[in-house]
């Protein structure tokens, strides 16, 4: 297989990308290597790859027009993104050039070149102001409470109409909170590691009684190879009255992709700080508008149709991370 990995100099991206060339597949990363964090931090993760046999990278935004699927690719894993909810209160426009006009391109590129199978990620932050747990693809996400959730939403729904119209096979996965070696500095475990190392006060929002589905960098890319191996057919009988809002007549299908064990942050914080071997200064905090008070994945029709379920502990995954985060870091 040719398989074109978007943002593969992304947390995810790398990942999967790794994932794939072990496969035996022939990869194209594409990344931007934009300034939203450190591009030290991507350049180091795409040295991973690059040397690899098998692997080509291609340095350009999505969000502009290009000839990168003249190559011609069998399957495409769409992860390049600009990620955080918080950083879309201040900065609507960038969201919407590469989450939305990003992600319209991609979408004609995989149509004009015939892909096989697009996957792409999504977000467990759809869910908005869902207040039922666990979180399930069978329940409505239409009301988004911020930007960054609005354009994942938006994702789904436009892949939908490529499905139906031109039968091209999508499949939408919801993240839930994904962690591990080489993660981004703005998620909690690089956040709460960083702080540590430095004698930082960490702030902890909603007083430590946030919830979140953590879900490991390896389990995630592990999910993701699955589902891309399985293209979606869509079901005749689909109606929108009565089926369900997460399948479709088109070759369309959505996922949750978490841990389905949602961990309180809190206690979180006291498993970094066990790895790293030092106690934490913590600043507790309300709650910050764009924020929701848990999330928690209902996974079982990932797992009865794909076969996937993540397979390591919250401990383990923390002593990896950690880890991996004094070694680059030169953390004693």
């Amino acid at each position: 297989m040719k398989t074109l990995v978007t943002g593969a100099a992304g947390f995810i991206g790398a990942a999967v990308a790794r994932l794939l060339l072990d496969g035996g597949d022939e990869v194209v990363g594409v990344d931007s290597l934009n300034d939203y964090y450190s591009p030290d931090l991507k350049r180091a993760r795409l040295a991973l790859l690059e040397g690899r046999e098998g692997f080509a990278f291609r340095h350009l935004d999505l969000a502009e027009p290009s000839d990168l699927f003249d190559a011609g690719f069998d399957r495409v894993v769409h992860l390049a993104a600009q990620a955080g909810v918080r950083y879309s209160l201040d900065n609507p426009a960038v969201y919407l050039q590469a989450n939305a006009v990003a992600f319209g391109n991609v979408l004609e590129g995989c149509r004009r070149a015939a892909v096989r199978h697009l996957v792409y990620a999504s977000s467990s932050s759809v869910y908005g102001m869902n207040a039922r747990m666990p979180f399930s693809t069978a329940d409505r996400a239409d009301h988004p409470v911020s930007l960054y959730a609005a354009t994942k939403r938006a994702n789904e729904l436009m892949a939908h109409s490529y499905s139906h119209l031109f039968r091209l096979p999508t499949t939408g996965l919801r993240f839930f909170t994904v962690y591990g070696p080489w993660g981004r500095p703005d998620m909690a475990a690089m956040l709460f590691a960083s702080a540590i190392a430095e004698g930082r006060p960490i702030r902890i929002f909603n007083h430590g009684r946030l919830k979140r589905d953590f879900t490991y960098v390896d389990d995630i890319a592990r999910g993701v190879v699955m589902a891309l191996d399985r293209p979606p057919q869509g079901d005749p009988a689909w109606t929108v009255e009565t089926g369900d809002p997460a399948r479709s007549t088109a070759p369309w299908r959505l996922y949750n992709i978490g841990n389905s064990d949602p961990v309180e942050l809190g206690r979180f914080v006291e498993l970094v700080e066990k790895a790293m071997g030092r106690p934490a200064i913590k600043e507790y905090l309300d709650m910050q508008p764009g924020d929701v008070l848990a999330t928690y994945a209902e996974v079982s029709d990932l797992e009865r149709e794909v076969g996937f379920r993540p397979s390591t502990p919250i401990e383990e995954g923390i002593e990896r991370f950690a880890a991996w985060f004094k070694a680059y870091y030169g953390i004693a």
